[in-house]
């Protein structure tokens, strides 16, 4: 009987759960090494577009994360007086996508994506090294301080930060400043109920959104150098920007504790990388194309690399520069774009903004669903056929 073949992913987020849940259905014996100490997640919520959910739908996880959905009724973008600039709705966005577009908890997909290995599949407290890519002929090798893995193929899902991509092109630039920071909470929802918005204002955003459950997830960016933190607590930081903006921002604040409040640089790969692997090892998600969350789409391509990269790794047989031509140019556009879009909606010069909200709110009572055609080309991808066929089949 031949011996089947070994996986090993660095790195338990998003996208080397999915990679490796993925990876598992081909057949290959997978091994998952996470850095942390449990698979808790660090970081508040995710939302899964209509494209990441088709791509869980290969390993059968599309339908579960879907009945997640919490979204219904009207939302759009804001001025921070309240004023409405653009508008959409749930149904308009289904219906021209496919689906619903999922906001929901990062521990909650974590949870639904590792109960899709076997078990063992994952090592916590486990940090790793790739001490060699795998040259032709030979396996890729993996330390750890348990001892050294070999792998006939090495995922790379080690993040923004990611030590494998800098072994692997110890010549690209890397990660660089986005020039903004984020904060994002989740908590109860206090007081009534609201429309699902992202809000504009002078080189700062702020956007509320439901979750099924009944709680609520809250973003912030501004533009500000890179290493900041406030003078006292993140939450007291928040009042200062955004506290006089309409409601329900100021009473989200009001029912947040400081230790709600998670605070991050923002930092994206401008740079595009020559392919997205070497010898036996690829990468994916943020250590292959860190983005901008401005599209929210940051957490979804690691979802289609994942998949994409398990339609092209047949075990004994892993094609992985078919990985690098599917999937580089999509996610370097994507990139691309949410850099764009950041500069747009964080703008800071006020005539700037101005005309900016004039044409916004202009070409949306002109063009009905003008947010919505931002990401045609990107919500409506579908994933490779002989993967989706290995799949829950709904693609």
């Amino acid at each position: 009987m031949a011996q089947s073949s070994r996986a090993v992913v660095i790195g338990g987020g998003i996208g080397g759960l999915t990679a490796a849940a993925a990876l598992h259905r081909r057949g290959w014996q997978v091994t998952v090494l996470e850095r942390a100490r449990s698979l808790e997640p660090v970081g508040a919520a995710v939302s899964l577009a209509p494209n990441a959910l088709r791509a869980l739908d290969v390993i059968g996880a599309g339908d579960e994360i879907r009945g997640l959905a919490a979204w219904q009724g009207e939302g759009g973008v804001r001025t921070p007086r309240g004023r409405w600039l653009a508008r959409t709705d749930a149904r308009a966005a289904a219906e021209r996508f496919g689906g619903p577009l999922v906001l929901l908890h990062r521990a909650t997909l974590i949870a639904a994506l590792a109960a899709r290995l076997p078990d063992g599949a994952v090592r916590t407290g486990a940090p790793a090294a790739l001490a060699a890519r795998g040259p032709a002929g030979r396996p890729a090798r993996v330390t750890t301080p348990a001892g050294e893995l070999t792998a006939d193929l090495v995922v790379a899902a080690d993040g923004v930060r990611s030590a494998v991509r800098r072994t692997l092109f110890p010549d690209h630039p890397g990660t660089v400043y986005s020039g903004f920071t984020t904060w994002r909470l989740v908590l109860p929802a206090p007081g009534a109920g609201f429309a699902p918005h992202e809000t504009w204002g002078r080189g700062r955003l702020w956007g509320t959104q439901p979750l099924k459950d009944g709680r609520l997830y809250a973003y912030a960016a501004a533009v500000t150098p890179a290493g900041g933190r406030a003078p006292d607590d993140e939450r007291a930081e928040l009042v200062r920007l955004f506290g006089s903006w309409h409601t329900p921002i100021p009473d989200i604040l009001a029912a947040a504790r400081p230790e709600d409040v998670l605070r991050h640089d923002v930092h994206h790969i401008a740079v595009p990388l020559p392919a997205f692997h070497r010898g036996r090892t690829a990468l994916l998600g943020d250590a292959a194309h860190a983005m901008p969350p401005t599209l929210g789409q940051g957490g979804n391509q690691a979802v289609e690399d994942a998949v994409v990269l398990a339609h092209h790794a047949a075990p004994h047989a892993p094609d992985l520069p078919a990985y690098t031509a599917a999937r580089l140019p999509r996610t370097t556009g994507i990139t691309r774009q949410a850099v764009r879009i950041a500069r747009l909606n964080l703008l800071r010069d006020p005539v700037g903004v101005t005309v900016r909200d004039a044409a916004l709110a202009a070409l949306s009572r002109a063009a009905p669903g003008l947010l919505l055609r931002g990401f045609d080309g990107i919500a409506d991808w579908r994933p490779p056929v002989r993967a989706a066929a290995q799949g829950c089949g709904r693609v």
